[in-house]
């Protein structure tokens, strides 16, 4: 069984679709996605520098537009058994299961982004991940700061969210056998700091018409399956603001017999978990064009 993953918002890079964009199609595709998100996707995903394509408003629909990008410049996708997306990612994976159509993916992503970014902007606030040590022990360090575990992404990876003055004081005085890297995002995403956008989100994604996926489908809410599609747009809403269970849809992965892992463009950070939860299973990571190959490789191989 093939999974196809799908990041979300930090794995974007300055000129990262420049070699997608020499794919037959590629720019027609990027056009039109541009035009239902309202953001330059061309642009910033060509010449914009890091700082700009952080911005959430950009870096949101910039990174879905990539994945469903690759998604479709994947031959045998028609072989993919399973899909899961990680935060925004879930937008990416609603396309590709049918759930949503690519235009309404689009559509909701941008206004999420948009939504999220103004709810970022009313308190200084942050993301740092946590690598290593006691899980239990790391947890009870943030409650201590009034910080959020916001993404358990398994691997021995947690990200902790919340004021930028608790997280300064997370780094200056760490779990014992941990490491803090702050991450590059503009608010404390996944949180009860991003409750106004869960309400926007909410009123434009009732107007959306959603189909059940026709393939097998997690949520990062819980890691576990969904086989209604209006099920999974209530959960695409409520994840705005709350935490990314990454490490229960590995688990899942693995119960239900995953043989290859296929992250889509703009990939690396998922791989880079699986190697580390899902020991043994094989993975791909489809950074640029010529990563299609070896993804085609792995598919073929599980067929």
């Amino acid at each position: 069984m093939i999974i196809s993953v799908f990041p979300g918002q930090g794995s974007q890079s300055p000129g990262f679709l420049v070699p997608w964009l020499e794919l037959d199609g590629a720019a027609d595709r990027l056009a039109a996605y541009s035009e239902w998100s309202g953001v330059d996707l061309v642009a910033a995903g060509t010449e914009w520098d890091a700082d700009r394509i952080r911005d959430t408003q950009v870096a949101q629909p910039l990174i879905v537009a990539a994945s469903l990008l690759s998604w479709n410049a994947l031959t045998d996708r028609s072989a993919v058994a399973g899909v899961a997306g990680h935060s925004v990612g879930e937008f990416a994976a609603a396309a590709a299961a049918g759930v949503l159509s690519e235009e309404d993916a689009l559509r909701l992503v941008g206004i999420r982004g948009r939504a999220m970014a103004e709810a970022a902007a009313v308190e200084k606030t942050g993301m740092s991940a946590v690598i290593g040590g006691d899980e239990a022990a790391v947890v009870a360090r943030l409650a201590e700061l009034d910080l959020t575990p916001a993404n358990y992404n398994g691997g021995g990876q947690l990200v902790a969210a919340g004021s930028l003055d608790a997280l300064a004081a997370l780094a200056a005085e760490p779990v014992p056998g941990t490491r803090v890297i702050p991450l590059q995002v503009a608010g404390a995403f996944h949180t009860r700091y991003m409750a106004p956008a869960v309400e926007e989100l909410r009123a434009a994604a009732a107007a959306v018409d959603v189909s059940d996926p026709g393939v097998s489908l997690w949520s990062n809410r819980d890691g576990s399956p969904v086989d209604s599609g209006a099920a999974f747009r209530d959960l695409l809403v409520d994840q705005v603001a709350s935490p990314v269970r990454w490490d229960l849809c590995m688990a899942s992965f693995a119960e239900a017999g995953a043989t290859g892992i296929v992250e889509l463009a703009p990939a690396g950070t998922l791989v880079g978990l699986a190697k580390r939860a899902l020991r043994g299973i094989p993975s791909v990571a489809v950074k640029t064009p010529a990563d299609l190959v070896p993804a085609a490789d792995l598919i073929g191989a599980s067929a």
